[in-house]
């Protein structure tokens, strides 16, 4: 007969993954809120992510550990050598040196996230830090609203659509933590999520949302009931906030109305100028930047007041910049996660490691609904879910290989 040992972790060791957990966590949970911290330092929102890479390349080395290779390490490494070339080409633009270095911790911070939530962080820790981060961001925007007098919701964010995109990501990641226990803690997260989301305005954000909440009833993820349960909570806090607040809310409905007629004009103007960009610079684009560089002569100055803008849409301003090596590479990333989101959720038996996978997804379509009408690649929720996705299909492949080897050494 032959015995297996249990090899437990020593202290280091255990004291080293305990330090990437936190700042794993923590970099999930503080993207919602870096307006917060960039008002109290400018920097203060890079740090999490420069210790997390900063830690991981130390416990590696120390380890003598190689990153866990997937599909997405290699699309990532790929993305990278045409960021680098098409902003070689276009060196002397104004802003390619700022979004070059925009672009490149994005990549490198999704690598190390698809790399520690495959080894050392639970899945769902990231789940709920994300989902936390994204509840102070929510409570931040109805305190603006009610509070400080603003028209739109922002909070922790300059554009209000930008904080819809980090809200609507987070609710389908609440589906994936309920637990016995917790009910009513999630119920709260998801009506500040959502009324939070709404009181921005955004009809991208609502767009996003209710692709979500479809794919997870689809998925049978997500009761009929809660949804019900969800939306009526939402209506009686909209309705204690229109007995308080009636005249406000009435003025911001009005500007966003006036607003939304004028950014149908302009989106339109914004979206032609980035495909002429493409169609002229196919190969390496305009560069990371270009479009706010190119915009006022591609569009013949159509915007007077706003000469440098961004593209409000995520595939065109991509595909204008990096041009279609770089925007094949850029929906490569996207691919990669669906795949396997996909194969963890048939691999996996019903059980939280399915349920996690479809919040995944779900959170992922939210965001990519979502990008359709903003420029969101310059934020974390769409990368770190491609992390999380391919970390999890890691997961559960290494957990079938585990019971496979178990069950051949029982055979012997």
């Amino acid at each position: 007969m032959t015995a297996y040992a249990v090899v437990r972790p020593s202290a280091r060791e255990t004291r080293e993954t305990a330090l990437l957990r936190v700042l794993a966590c923590a970099t999930v949970a503080l993207a919602p809120v870096e307006g917060y911290l960039t008002a109290v330092q400018s920097q203060l929102g890079k740090l999490a992510p420069a210790l997390l890479v900063a830690g991981w390349l130390a416990v590696r080395i120390r380890r003598r550990q190689l990153p866990c290779p997937t599909p997405l390490h290699a699309v990532l490494a790929l993305l990278a050598v045409v960021l680098a070339a098409t902003a070689a080409g276009h060196a002397a633009g104004p802003f390619t040196a700022a979004y070059t270095l925009r672009w490149l911790p994005f990549l490198v911070v999704t690598a190390v996230l698809a790399d520690v939530a495959s080894r050392e962080v639970p899945i769902r820790w990231l789940l709920l830090a994300a989902a936390a981060g994204a509840t102070v961001a929510g409570a931040g925007a109805l305190y603006s609203l009610v509070a400080e007098g603003e028209a739109r919701a922002s909070g922790p964010q300059p554009d209000p659509n930008d904080l819809a995109y980090f809200l609507v990501a987070a609710v389908p990641l609440l589906a994936a933590l309920h637990r016995r226990g917790r009910g009513p803690a999630l119920t709260v997260a998801g009506v500040v999520l959502v009324a939070g989301a709404t009181a921005t305005f955004s009809r991208g954000g609502a767009l996003g949302l209710t692709a979500a909440v479809g794919w997870l009833l689809l998925r049978r993820v997500l009761p009929w009931r809660v949804v019900a349960a969800a939306a009526v909570a939402v209506a009686v806090l909209g309705l204690g906030a229109w007995a308080f607040a009636g005249p406000q809310l009435d003025r911001a409905l009005q500007e966003k109305s006036f607003i939304a007629a004028t950014n149908v004009d302009t989106r339109e103007l914004r979206w032609q100028a980035a495909a002429r960009m493409l169609t002229g610079h196919p190969v390496l684009g305009v560069g990371p930047g270009g479009f706010r560089e190119h915009y006022a002569a591609e569009s013949h100055n159509a915007e007077v007041d706003e000469q440098t803008p961004v593209a409000h849409n995520m595939y065109l301003e991509v595909a204008a910049e990096l041009g279609l090596p770089g925007f094949a590479l850029f929906a490569g990333v996207v691919g990669t996660a669906a795949v396997a989101s996909e194969r963890t959720v048939r691999r996996a038996g019903p059980g939280p490691a399915r349920t996690e996978a479809a919040a995944i997804q779900a959170s992922l379509l939210a965001v990519l609904v979502t990008s359709t009408f903003l420029s969101e690649q310059y934020y974390l929720p769409l990368w770190s879910l491609a992390a999380l996705a391919v970390a999890a299909e890691t997961r559960i492949r290494r957990e079938g290989e585990g019971s496979a080897d178990a069950g051949a050494a029982r055979d012997q």
